[in-house]
């Protein structure tokens, strides 16, 4: 906020802050604008409440002055003179309308501003104006937040006197006794106390007011609150204690208050941290340590990961908590969970003075910390050149390796620090020892560009062309990531071969290609022609099957984008189309990245746009319009380097648009049609662009398409149109579009598909009710054609019921025993699936519930019980009065039915109604009861309900077997068992041994023959649609030049069952 010169305002503002009345009233009088608004918004009645002169206040606001105007922060002159402590200039304000509930930007009311500028005679003018003195800014504090805060006695009593919520808290909380606390305002708190604030009240972080006293180091507030027997080791949601809160802010006064209260000293947080553990790495801890000490403190106390107070005062330095500890017996050489002592955390800041006490109470140089390394390696890793001197003894081995085999030496050279680095080469440092990867500490330096390390240890003779075990030099390394060129430059002059391979094929070349780094590849260009370097011919990189790199130079820079590199490469090498191993040409890799800059410049060195891949054929204006890059596009489209065809195929069969259609690129779709690309051209499963659109539902490129007289009608090779495949994916836009197109071209569409499914049929079995209310509104929809298993059958198959409503009340009664092919209506479809909601919906539109199919004769009710479809039973049985009596082509009922499948809750359910014993005791063609069946498949409890209603345990089947012996699980069984009963009990008439089949006794070998079973074993269907999606074979490509493929055909035949 500026702050403006007096002089250099109107005269008015002049005149108001001269406190002038005079001559405000004169210039008032000379029609001085009494609005005039200064850069911030202010205008002259602002000034004037500022200045708290009532006088002048009136004179504006007689003159027309608007009393509640608002400046850029949304003051207004009431807030300006509650501010300024006028009582006088309140008064006039409030006389004239001022507006007492106005909110500056932070929502703050006048009574905001009174309670946090002690304004109590302006606030007992606002209070009684007010509906409600709770009102709270942006952070939620009410004006009682405000004056406890800013410690005003008696605004607080005012403000509780007239009905303020003493435990109202803000958006973190805190009440006002939290804020009067951390403040420190004694009065304030006693007074909030006596008046009923709660003292253990935690804000959202369980934060209470002595958390808050206590970090601020207000003494006599915590005094206050321990005497009140607030719990002194009461936790925060970290679990910091007041204790803890104290000892991190080094109010030692407080830690002394709170110890003498009781506080816990060895009482850790959620991390386990004591108070000792923040004290030794707070600035002002020291006093707080002593204390604490004094009073039982564990001194190696160990946090959760390990550490003692002693690592954190090594880590923070703070040396003289670290002399306290050390002196009081803090283990030196104790670890932490990544195997740290506090002289490797030392040696990691660089904190000499600790290393040095440290040290002179013998802590171990040589101890290993995280990674096996020493004090030294971190030291030397983290540039500490004198912190390694005092690290160095003449007993270390200054070559012993880490964990992963890395001396001092390699940690020098990858943290950079000359002076380290000389410091170890001086005392006979091994620069050729190799780690476990086998990279030398060149190796390190290069790889992050220390270019100083680099020529030290060039210098002291470490080899340049020391491969690692990935087959990388140090020249690999560091042409990924010299930005400036000069470790590169250093080492080519020093013999680095630029040639070497690694054992994936790749060189420095490579490396810098891949990271655009222009400048290295000029060096190396410098040195070696790249057409050279590499093998004479780009392509002759794939040529050497001992170190094959999967993809060139050429190929990186593009992928990536790096046009500097690229435009270095294409001036070396010679072949600007070299494939890699799939087939892929650096062209096809930056369209698909859509690196226009990279694919201009490919294009003017000659590339080709219609080179082929090796898997899928694809070319580079496929890659482009499949990835959406319309300008790369252009660029191609505009070639002149051939012939370009916009229409050329995968090996799917797939356009250019055709891609760009399926992943929704409406401006490549727009860029390829400009350039005549076919929107009839089919691929290889007679599919169009149009398809696609239809099943991904991309609405402005099938406008595109359609605009280009795409045809509606096109069928692929299962006879299906893209209006069949928009209904299929519930594409309600497209489809709009599609049967708009075919409405004003008169077009005589082909409705049905190669199995008689019409668009309908396919809305309608996947559910999509908005797809169904399109066709339906279409006449041609409202006439039933196509396959007999009908729309209707469709939708409650698949539990669809909206849809079935829908079309029964746009199509009528008629649909609802409309049957297919082999005479099942929807009733037998929704029954077959116990799809309850859609049988109940048919039954109220008069459905048969006793109709038979043609094929096998069975009713609904027969389906659902020979699929054990329990509701669905439950729901025939009970509401549509199902008829038991009726037999299917075998002569079964349904209650036949259901006990042939074992479907035991469905018997029950039919036996349930069933009170006649002809009934009960009803056979089949081969002369078996309910009774037979049920004893046949073990079901104790239908047996059980059988028998007591009557059931026949005398008769018998056409093999002369009565229940008892249906549970044989076999003929033989069976014929034994009748053996055994007749021989047990000759006389009864049970089962006489002219009742078995012809037997004779002396016969050594009995034919075994299947018992015939006249229970069919399953319901064949006319098939429901092979109704699946059709853009299962639409999978969007996931990466570059994927193909877009289709599954096998799918069992479309008539044989396919539900």
């Amino acid at each position: 906020m500026a702050v403006l010169k007096i002089q250099d305002q109107p005269s008015l503002l002049r005149a108001i802050f001269n406190v002038d009345p005079e001559e405000v009233r004169s210039l008032i009088f000379k029609k001085e604008d009494v609005n005039i608004q200064d850069n911030e918004k202010r205008t002259p009645l602002h000034a004037a409440a500022y200045l708290g002169d009532a006088e002048i206040i009136e004179l504006l606001i007689l003159s027309g002055a608007r009393v509640n105007a608002k400046d850029n922060k949304w003051l207004t002159p009431l807030h300006r003179a509650v501010a300024s402590c006028s009582e006088d200039a309140v008064a006039v304000l409030l006389k004239h309308s001022a507006d007492v509930n106005a909110r500056d930007k932070n929502w703050q009311t006048p009574l905001h501003v009174a309670a946090s500028n002690k304004a109590v005679c302006c606030a007992e003018a606002l209070v009684p104006l007010l509906s409600n003195v709770n009102v709270s800014d942006r952070a939620g504090r009410t004006p009682l937040h405000h004056a406890a805060f800013s410690g005003h006695v008696e605004m607080v009593k005012l403000l509780l006197s007239r009905g303020a919520n003493i435990n109202a808290f803000d958006k973190k909380d805190r009440r006002a006794i939290h804020w009067a606390a951390y403040m420190g305002h004694l009065q304030v708190v006693r007074l909030l106390v006596d008046s009923g604030a709660e003292v253990d009240c935690k804000d959202k972080k369980a934060y209470t007011p002595l958390h808050a006293a206590a970090s601020s180091g207000m003494s006599s507030t915590v005094h206050y609150l321990l005497s009140l027997g607030v719990h002194v080791n009461e936790v925060n949601a970290y679990g910091n204690t007041p204790l803890h809160l104290a000892c991190y802010n080094g109010q030692d006064v407080v830690v002394s208050d709170l110890i003498e209260g009781g506080a816990n000293v060895n009482q850790v947080n959620e991390r386990g941290f004591s108070a000792l553990h923040f004290a030794s790495s707070s600035r002002q801890g020291a006093l707080c340590q002593e204390l604490l000490l004094a009073h039982g403190a564990h001194i190696n106390m160990q946090s959760k990961d390990g550490k003692t107070p002693l690592h954190m005062a090594a880590t923070h330095g703070r040396f003289s908590c670290s002399q306290a500890l050390i002196q009081n017996g803090a283990e030196i050489d104790r670890e932490d969970k990544s195997r740290n002592a506090a002289l490797h955390i030392a040696a990691r800041y660089g904190h000499e003075l600790i290393i040095t006490a440290l040290i002179k109470h013998e802590a171990n140089t040589a101890k290993r910390g995280i990674h096996g390394m020493f004090p030294l390696h971190l030291a030397a890793l983290s540039g500490f050149s004198d912190c390694c001197r005092k690290l160095l003894s003449s007993a270390f081995d200054i070559d012993t390796p880490d964990d992963f085999g890395r001396t001092c030496l390699h940690a020098a050279a990858a943290g950079g620090n000359l002076e380290c680095l000389n410091l170890l080469l001086n005392i006979g440092a091994d620069f050729n020892r190799k780690d476990n990867f086998g990279r030398t500490p060149l190796h390190y330096a290069s790889a992050n560009c220390n270019y100083q390390c680099v020529f030290a240890l060039v210098g002291s003779g470490s080899s340049v062309n020391e491969l690692d075990q990935k087959g990388c030099s140090p020249l690999h390394y560091a042409a990924a990531t010299d930005t400036d060129g000069r470790c590169v430059e250093y080492l080519l002059r020093n013999d680095a071969d630029p040639g070497v391979r690694d054992k994936q094929g790749y060189s420095a070349v490579h490396y810098a290609s891949a990271y655009g780094r222009t400048l290295c590849l000029e060096l190396m260009a410098n040195q070696k022609p790249l057409d050279v370097l590499m093998e004479t011919s780009g392509t002759d990189i794939l040529s050497d099957s001992e170190s094959q790199a999967p993809v060139s130079p050429l190929h990186l820079a593009a992928y990536h984008g790096h046009c500097g590199a690229l435009e270095v490469l294409l001036s070396s090498l010679l072949d600007v189309d070299v494939c890699s191993r799939e087939g892929q040409t650096p062209l096809s890799l930056a369209c698909s990245s859509g690196h226009q800059e990279c694919v201009s410049l490919l294009l003017h060195h000659g590339a080709s746009p219609m080179t082929r891949d090796y898997t899928h054929k694809k070319t580079a204006i496929h890659a482009a319009a499949m990835n959406g890059h319309p300008e790369c596009l252009r660029l191609l489209m505009s070639s002149n380097t051939q012939h370009i065809n916009v229409d050329i195929q995968d090996t799917n069969g797939q356009t250019p648009l055709m891609l760009a259609v399926l992943n929704g690129h409406t401006e490549c779709v727009y860029s390829l049609l400009s350039q005549g690309a076919s929107v009839e051209k089919q691929d290889r499963w007679g599919r169009t662009a149009l398809h696609r659109g239809a099943v991904t539902g991309q609405e402005e490129c099938v406008e595109a398409l359609l605009q280009r007289g795409a045809s509606v009608c096109v069928r692929d090779i299962r006879g299906r149109t893209p209006l069949h495949l928009a209904s299929s994916c519930g594409c309600v836009g497209v489809l709009g579009a599609l049967l708009q197109a075919t409405s004003s071209s008169h077009t005589n569409t082909h409705l049905t598909d190669n199995q008689g499914y019409t668009p309908l049929h396919w809305a309608c079995y996947n559910g999509y009710d908005a797809c169904v209310e399109v066709l339906l509104d279409q006449e041609v929809f409202r006439k039933i054609k196509g396959n007999s298993f009908s729309p209707l059958h469709c939708a409650v198959m698949t539990d669809n019921e909206g849809v079935a409503e829908m079309l029964i009340d746009s199509l009528g009664a008629s649909i609802i025993n409309s049957s297919d092919s082999k005479g099942r209506t929807p009733l037998h479809a929704a029954a077959f699936s116990d799809h309850v909601e859609c049988v109940s919906l048919l039954l109220s539109h008069g459905a048969q519930a006793d109709i038979v199919d043609t094929h096998m004769r069975r009713t609904p009710l027969m389906m659902a019980a020979l699929n054990g479809q329990t509701n669905a039973v439950e729901v025939l049985v009970s509401s549509a009065k199902a008829d038991f009596v009726l037999q299917d082509t075998e002569r079964n009922t349904a209650l036949h039915l259901a006990c042939s499948k074992g479907h035991e809750t469905s018997a029950l359910l039919i036996l349930e109604k069933i009170s006649d014993r002809n009934l009960i005791n009803c056979t089949n063609a081969a002369l078996q009861t309910p009774l037979h069946v049920a004893a046949r498949k073990g079901l104790t409890v239908v047996v059980q309900e059988l028998l007591a209603k009557g059931a026949s345990v005398l008769a018998v089947d056409e093999n002369g077997y009565t229940p008892a012996l249906a549970c044989a699980p076999n003929r033989d069984v069976a014929d034994c068992l009748a053996l055994i009963l007749n021989s047990m009990m000759p006389t009864s008439p049970m089962v006489t041994i002219a009742a078995l089949p012809a037997l004779s006794l002396t016969q050594t070998v009995i034919n075994h023959h299947p018992t015939s079973n006249h229970i069919s074993k399953g319901v064949a269907f006319d098939a429901p649609p092979p109704l699946r999606p059709d853009h299962a074979s639409y999978c969007r490509p996931k990466r570059p030049l994927s193909a877009v493929s289709a599954d096998d055909e799918l069992n479309d035949s008539d044989s396919e069952t539900y």
